[in-house]
């Protein structure tokens, strides 16, 4: 939209000022700002034409203006194009978050670090996406015998994944087997897909059947049940914060707190609404209605996606209402998203 630098200087002014005090803005306050060096007649007159181009919204019982979802935009977009914050802002930002996330952790720990970074610095709710791994490599591979012909396989994928699985075997395996099995499946296949490694189990075995060792077949059994490819843990994520929506909440929105709550505890909007984010370059931003999801209406959601050198990428982001400090937290979101990536590849 073709706004004269009058009209944006306005935008910006009001819409800062609605962000900080969440009350409608009048011309005198615009006025007071020292933002424009004109008459308060001639900001009622601009602000009525924002009005009509649907920048802003003249609630019923007040005399000022909020900025609308298009207003919001505008004003996001003006963000986006200029320097959001100076050397000076983002070096304390960076040692806050250099604080909250460590690369001295598991994956999963370094996803819940953060979500709580992204929900305490912004006082609102941080979702971390788990990022979709295309493959499934094979590291290292541990059996350790339990009671009742269960086995405890210990695994490491990836880069430094370690995934603890129990498995019900047809046969009780003493240690010693289960040791050399695991010893035989590391020294042959370490560094291929875990599926892979099922295939050339029981290829091997078909071609010495006739002379299949104890030890081929221990690896197979335990393989076919233990090396099985998880399909559903790429469609998670991790939430910190929702409980700082609460305190943003008004009386007559408390309705879509309890649906945003629900949509939180099913998921699938959110990761549908995420996904959407995974091939962005940088920042996205979707506010109210422009989410698509109904429950977002009063919301919006700031993302950035996370790579790791492996080829997979996840999605971080920041929950919080239309009226949110986008100034704040468009930095924050952008930088925790190249801080994450850096953690995640140094493991």
């Amino acid at each position: 939209m073709d706004l004269s630098n009058r009209k944006q200087t306005l935008l910006m002014t009001l819409v800062e000022r609605h962000i900080r005090d969440g009350q409608p803005v009048g011309s005198k306050a615009i006025a007071n700002s020292g933002a424009l060096s004109v008459s308060p007649a001639t900001i009622r007159n601009l602000m009525a034409e924002l009005e009509r181009m649907g920048v802003l919204a003249s609630p019923h019982t007040s005399a000022g203006r909020v900025p609308t979802e298009l207003g919001y935009r505008l004003y996001v977009d003006a963000l986006l194009k200029t320097s959001i914050k100076n050397a000076d802002d983002i070096i304390p930002l960076q040692q806050d978050l250099h604080q909250l996330i460590q690369p001295d952790q598991s994956p999963e720990e370094i996803y819940n670090r953060a979500s709580r970074a992204l929900a305490e610095l912004t006082r609102m709710a941080g979702v971390v996406a788990m990022p979709k791994r295309k493959v499934t490599t094979l590291r290292q591979v541990e059996f350790l015998p339990l009671s009742e012909r269960r086995v405890l396989v210990v695994l490491v994928v990836n880069r430094a994944e370690v995934q603890n699985r129990i498995i019900h075997t047809d046969k009780e395996y003493t240690e010693q087997a289960l040791r050399q099995a695991a010893n035989y499946i590391n020294h042959h296949y370490a560094g291929q897909h875990l599926d892979d490694i099922k295939t050339a189990l029981v290829q091997a075995m078909r071609s010495e059947k006739a002379h299949m060792s104890q030890l081929l077949a221990t690896s197979v059994d335990v393989a076919e049940k233990a090396l099985t490819t998880q399909k559903d843990n790429t469609g998670d994520y991790v939430l910190a914060g929702e409980t700082n929506l609460l305190n943003m909440a008004e009386g007559d929105n408390m309705h879509r707190m309890r649906e945003l709550f629900d949509a939180f505890s099913q998921k699938y909007d959110i990761l549908h609404l995420l996904e959407r984010s995974v091939s962005a370059d940088g920042v996205q931003i979707f506010i109210g209605r422009e989410a698509g999801i109904q429950v977002f209406e009063d919301y919006s959601l700031v993302s950035s996606p996370y790579a790791m050198e492996d080829g997979s990428v996840g999605v971080l982001a920041v929950v919080g209402p239309t009226r949110m400090d986008y100034e704040k937290v468009i930095p924050t979101v952008d930088i925790t998203a190249r801080l994450l990536s850096k953690a995640l590849n140094k493991l």
